[in-house]
């Protein structure tokens, strides 16, 4: 059974997949492609096969740059709740000549139909913060981990710096939501996304969480004043 914020989130990125990678570069001028290209090398091991995993998978932005950079006989699965994103996603992946290396499929990273212990690396880009109840997502994570696996998260997040802070609450909360209603027309979805990025916890309370779900080793890594921060946790051997 789904939640009721889990319908709506699925609903709402439904609603926008059609204008969501062009939006997505265009309001983050383009610095979104950086923060996943800065985030692979503790992602990939070139030198060696990998099952990777790639949650909130969106479009497939991220899952694509993984196979690229992977090991030719690594495989990437991505898992979205959106059918539409799922669907521009697939067109993505063909277009890339992926199809054979790539799998996008529709589920709910709280329950997963994976085995246990069958991926050597899990992966969220810019989504854990729309999980319905994020914990239980971390502890499924951890379990389908391999043993010295690693996951990594990739989230928005508000600069440390106060003036930063200020000026990015003004754009985020004031400017995002206009262009994105006007380009996209579903005002309401841009103005949860700048809402979900402000609620999410902080680094430090996030790193515990992760701590306490079972990951050793937490480490964090802030990219563009704080603007998006990455965080790592282990599955122990």
């Amino acid at each position: 059974m789904k939640g009721q914020k889990t319908e709506k989130i699925e609903q709402m990125f439904n609603s926008i997949a059609g204008s969501y990678d062009e939006l997505n570069h265009v309001l983050s001028l383009g610095i979104d492609r950086s923060w996943r290209r800065r985030s692979l090398r503790w992602i990939v091991e070139r030198d060696r096969r990998q099952d990777i995993l790639d949650i909130a998978c969106g479009t497939g932005d991220y899952s694509i740059a993984i196979a690229r950079r992977a090991h030719a006989e690594s495989r990437v699965v991505g898992l979205d709740l959106s059918a539409g994103m799922l669907e521009v996603m697939r067109g993505k992946v063909e277009k890339a000549g992926l199809s054979d290396r790539i799998v996008a499929e529709q589920g709910n990273a709280e329950r997963m139909r994976f085995d246990d212990g069958c991926f050597d690396r899990v992966t969220v880009a810019f989504g854990i913060r729309n999980f319905e109840h994020r914990e239980q997502a971390l502890r499924e994570m951890l379990r389908v981990l391999k043993p010295g696996g690693r996951l990594v998260i990739l989230e928005l997040s508000v600069p440390s710096s106060r003036v930063l802070r200020w000026l990015y609450n003004i754009y985020f909360t004031r400017v995002l939501p206009l262009i994105g209603g006007w380009v996209s027309g579903e005002k309401a979805a841009y103005r949860y996304l700048p809402a979900s990025v402000i609620d999410f916890p902080g680094k430090k309370e996030w790193m515990e969480i992760m701590s306490g779900c079972g990951y050793s080793r937490v480490m964090h890594r802030a990219f563009t004043f704080g603007i998006c921060r990455m965080y790592i946790g282990e599955k122990e051997k």
